[in-house]
């Protein structure tokens, strides 16, 4: 339970990081 909880919150913390790069981007 407790890897499968890390798992989900790493790719959660991966796309939000990417999601704020993309952006960071499209606004520069």
């Amino acid at each position: 339970m407790g890897c499968g909880f890390a798992g989900g919150f790493a790719l959660l913390v991966v796309l939000f990081i990417l999601l704020i790069i993309v952006g960071a981007a499209c606004f520069c």
